[in-house]
């Protein structure tokens, strides 16, 4: 008996961007319930291949098929209309429409003609039950939480009642409740016989929900992995990583003790928007103190307050035992206080411009000639200079930042902190969407700036980023500190049960 026919295939499936060849030969398979993990370093192909399933790029060479038929996508439409349904990192929502009209986008119900907005809202209502939402299907979606809009990307995708579902980084902006209600939905989906491709950084991810995997590497096809649970997780686990990097990755956090020095950071019952109550705490010369909760503890807006972004109501902020009230980014900056931002590609960078402005971008202010003109020796030498130390791969110092992976995109804001005089370091989700290699690399970064006398505040959802990173551990939740944890004493156990809302329980 014959073996039934993958409900996805893709057969030497090849793309080159000019002379960057993006897919060199890519073949593997998907059968009906399973769920595979596509996985790579930054640049290894997988945004690429997403890209040829949705019909956003048409394959150089090799065909995709659908169920045995091969598919020849000219647009995005197409590839819904055979059935696929791509979720990017990158968020498809229009933030001035309501929730139940980004569910329901493109297939709004009618009558005589007329939208049926009953109808709508009902629709909406059964999809955000679905999802675990107790949202009103009027709201405004840019109204939402990023978490909660990553939710509603992910039911307008069910709502298609796609056969194949692909997700790209889909809990990057969820929380663990979150989490754990998509990886239900993804499992009901499995059950129901969908193919699911699930690309993702995060290796406990892989093992809770993915049943087989493939790993990508400059392009080809390096392992196909066709079941996870055939010997124990963490050789599994060595070998995916081997797999995708192409060497060993020992201690991939580098953490090590170091001498600390006195308070370079201090809040004292700081108050302002978000904060649920006075918060204070102190950050070291040469101190990384993790931040960690759940979506809406308080995290982002504790570091913005901070940074200057939003103004504080009372209590008072310390660099270096002077008091400093931010009314501003530039005031922050000015005091050494500096931030890389949660979401880098809205916040942290230009991307029409080039790594060189980028990198240049602060401390070109102080490298003027006569006060006014650009000095294009400094400029090209200091960008050179962070390029090589933070080994940014790019083609040249002149190539668009946007083109740049996630981790380099990251080591590009972090060499404009480095241009300045920087006494503060706050990092607001520091590897989000980057692979394990790049993630190594930032690390090594953060923990020479800490050697060097920076202090560092980080906020991670990655609790074992946080763990493995981190001198001490301040939990928030519901926007107040709840606990501050030692190294030797923080523990996943122990950090979750000062994160979650008083009615939970840390999961058995």
């Amino acid at each position: 008996m014959a073996p039934p026919e993958p409900l996805l295939a893709f057969e030497s499936v090849s793309k080159s961007f000019g002379a960057v060849r993006a897919l060199s030969g890519v073949s593997f398979a998907l059968g009906k319930g399973e769920v595979r993990a596509l996985l790579g370093e930054n640049g290894a192909g997988k945004s690429t291949l997403l890209k040829a399933l949705s019909g956003a790029h048409a394959p150089d060479s090799g065909a995709i098929r659908i169920g045995g038929e091969e598919q020849r996508f000219g647009s995005t439409q197409a590839a819904f209309r055979a059935g696929i349904a791509v979720i990017y990192q990158e968020l498809q929502l229009v933030p001035e429409l309501s929730v139940a009209e980004n569910l329901l986008l493109g297939q709004l119900p009618s009558r005589a003609g007329l939208l049926d907005a009953r109808a709508r809202d009902a629709r909406a209502r059964e999809l955000l039950a679905r999802l675990g939402l107790e949202i009103d299907p009027r709201t405004r979606l840019g109204s939402l939480s990023l978490g909660q809009r990553q939710m509603v990307e992910i039911g307008k995708a069910l709502a298609r009642g796609a056969r194949i579902l692909a997700f790209d980084e889909p809990t990057s902006s969820l929380s663990q409740r979150e989490t754990e209600r998509l990886f239900e939905l993804i499992r009901e989906l499995s059950a129901a016989g969908h193919a699911i491709l699930y690309v993702t950084h995060r290796m406990d991810e892989v093992f809770a929900v993915c049943t087989s995997a493939t790993v990508l590497r400059d392009g080809a096809l390096v392992k196909t992995f066709d079941r996870l649970d055939h010997a124990p997780r963490t050789a599994v686990a060595a070998e995916i990583v081997r797999s995708m990097v192409g060497r060993e990755l020992s201690d991939v956090h580098g953490w090590s003790a170091r001498d600390l020095g006195a308070p370079r950071l201090e809040l004292r019952a700081l108050e302002g928007p978000g904060l649920a109550a006075p918060c204070s705490l102190d950050v070291r010369r040469g101190e990384i103190v993790g931040l960690f909760g759940l979506v809406g503890a308080g995290r982002t807006e504790l570091l913005r307050l901070v940074y200057g972004v939003a103004r504080s109501t009372g209590g008072r902020i310390l660099v270096d035992g002077q008091t400093v009230k931010p009314r501003s980014p530039r005031d922050a900056i000015a005091a050494g206080v500096v931030l890389a931002p949660e979401d880098r590609k809205k916040e942290g960078i230009v991307p029409v411009r080039s790594v060189l402005e980028n990198i240049n971008l602060s401390a070109r202010r102080r490298n003027l000639k006569l006060g006014s003109v650009l000095d294009s020796t400094w400029e090209r030498d200091n960008a050179a200079l962070h390029i090589q130390q933070l080994a940014i791969k790019t083609p040249s110092p002149a190539t668009p930042v946007r083109n740049l992976s996630g981790g380099n995109q990251q080591k590009v804001i972090l060499a404009r902190w480095l241009s300045e005089s920087i006494k503060i370091l706050l990092l607001d989700e520091p590897t989000r969407g980057i692979d394990v290699g790049a993630r190594a690399e930032i690390y090594r970064i953060v923990q020479e700036l800490a050697r060097s006398g920076v202090a560092v505040l980080m906020v991670s959802s990655d609790l074992p980023e946080v763990l493995g990173l981190s001198d001490r551990v301040l939990v928030m939740r519901e926007g107040r500190i709840s606990q501050e944890l030692a190294r030797r004493e923080a523990s996943e156990e122990e950090v979750l049960r000062h994160a979650l809302p008083l009615d939970e329980e840390v999961p058995a």
